[in-house]
């Protein structure tokens, strides 16, 4: 069965060889293109309404945000769309960016804080925007799909459930279907990492210790997909079993180079992951550090007086 023109009226019959020059012209996807412009406007008209309400925003998180963004549209807004269609590498390389670059990213733009900061209150009894957010981030539904034991499993079915059955083959055979499985993607990195980066307020805040365990409970599975697409002797997904002739490559060696990509790539959120965790851990034990330094400037030591005060009563009793 030759899927090589996957639905898409042919379009991916005549792709020329794949070159980056090629893969990264502008292209792609509107959708993407729709979402990740308006993503970047709300979160600067936020941040811009903080600023003339005189209130600071870091600009790092306004990077983050920004560069998070930029990432998703670089995957899904150029010809990488187009080659993702018909070539296993390039799709992998889709994928891991809005799965596992993307997601981290935005969360470090700390999108949930910035709204509930910018949003306007609605005022006694009624309910806007504001508080339907915090009602939506106090729900028990937000409180399932943000515990680990939904996330680890969701992060990892979303690899090999998806792969290796015939749902990926019909959602590749459509645009819509794409789109959807790329959305998904990045819904699933977005949850994943969302409790493990602990920027923003959700219902589970787990320990440093506790969310370096969730990290590293999801990531070697990763590896073991990437190493099963690079030692498998035939071609594992029918999507990119005949690809088109004018790309001039061969169906195996690809897959073979999709599983190297999804191998390099558990590597890559993991360091970014545990380097944001490390400082912001550095930077709570100092927050905690400057609180218990405030309050021993508040009483004047007093408990270092009072311990003194107690030692010199029990050497006054022992003379």
């Amino acid at each position: 069965m030759d899927h090589s023109g996957h639905g898409m009226d042919g379009m991916n019959m005549d792709l020329p060889p794949f070159t980056l020059a090629r893969g990264l012209e502008f292209g792609g996807d509107p959708f993407f293109l729709v979402s990740c412009l308006l993503g970047l406007g709300l979160y600067g008209w936020a941040v811009i309404r903080l600023r003339r309400r005189g209130d600071a925003w870091p600009v790092g998180r306004t990077v983050a945000w920004a560069v998070g963004m930029l990432s998703v549209a670089l995957v899904m807004c150029t010809a990488l769309n187009d080659y993702g269609m018909a070539m296993f590498s390039v799709h992998m390389v889709q994928h891991m960016v809005i799965s596992m670059l993307s997601p981290i990213l935005l969360l470090l733009g700390a999108p949930v804080t910035l709204a509930l900061r910018a949003l306007p209150a609605a005022g006694r009894g009624r309910k806007g925007p504001r508080e339907l957010l915090v009602a939506l981030l106090h729900s028990r539904y937000m409180r399932i799909i943000t515990h680990p034991a939904f996330t680890i499993p969701l992060f990892i079915a979303s690899l090999y459930a998806l792969y290796f059955s015939p749902l990926f083959d019909f959602l590749m055979e459509s645009r819509a279907g794409h789109i959807g499985m790329m959305v998904h993607f990045l819904a699933v990195g977005l949850v994943f990492f969302w409790p493990i980066m602990g920027v923003d307020p959700g219902p589970h805040r787990p320990g440093y210790v506790m969310r370096m365990l969730e990290l590293f409970a999801g990531m070697p599975f990763h590896a073991f997909f990437g190493i099963a697409l690079m030692m498998a002797s035939e071609p594992m997904v029918t999507t990119f079993v005949n690809p088109p002739a004018s790309l001039g490559i061969e169906a195996l060696a690809d897959q073979s180079a999709a599983g190297g990509i999804a191998w390099a790539f558990s590597e890559i959120p993991s360091v970014v992951v545990l380097i944001a965790l490390v400082f912001q851990w550095y930077k709570s034990e100092e927050r905690q550090s400057q609180r218990a330094d405030r309050a021993a400037d508040r009483n004047g030591d007093k408990d270092l007086a009072d311990y003194n005060a107690y030692l010199a009563s029990l050497n006054a009793r022992g003379q």
